[in-house]
C-alpha cells in the first residue's frame, strides 16, 4: 500500500471506530463515546504532523493518540500503570 493509499483509507473514515478495528486496536467503547472529540483531534494532528508512509506509521499515530488521552486521566502523583488500552507499549 503506498503513502497516497494510506492516506485515502484514513480519509474515508466516518468513526473513529472504524480507524480503530482497520487498524486492530482494541477498545473500550465508554472511553470512546467520552472521549471521542479529543482522540479524533490527537489522531489528526499526528497525521498533520507526519503524513504516514503505510499502515504501520497510521496505526502508530492513532496507538500515540489513544495511549496519550490514557495517560492524561493517570494520577500525576502516584505511579500507575495504563489502563484500558490494550495496545499500549508503555506498560
Amino acid at each position: 500500500m503506498s503513502k497516497t493509499d494510506i492516506q485515502s483509507v484514513v480519509a474515508n473514515f466516518t468513526s473513529i471506530e472504524q480507524a480503530l478495528d482497520y487498524f486492530d486496536i482494541g477498545y473500550d467503547r465508554k472511553f470512546i463515546n467520552e472521549y471521542r472529540i479529543q482522540l479524533v483531534k490527537s489522531f489528526n494532528g499526528y497525521l498533520i504532523l507526519e503524513k504516514p508512509k503505510d499502515w504501520f506509521a497510521a496505526r502508530r499515530a492513532l496507538k500515540n493518540a489513544y495511549c496519550k488521552i490514557q495517560r492524561s486521566r493517570l494520577d500525576k502523583h502516584t505511579r500507575q500503570a495504563c489502563r484500558g488500552c490494550t495496545s499500549c507499549q508503555r506498560r
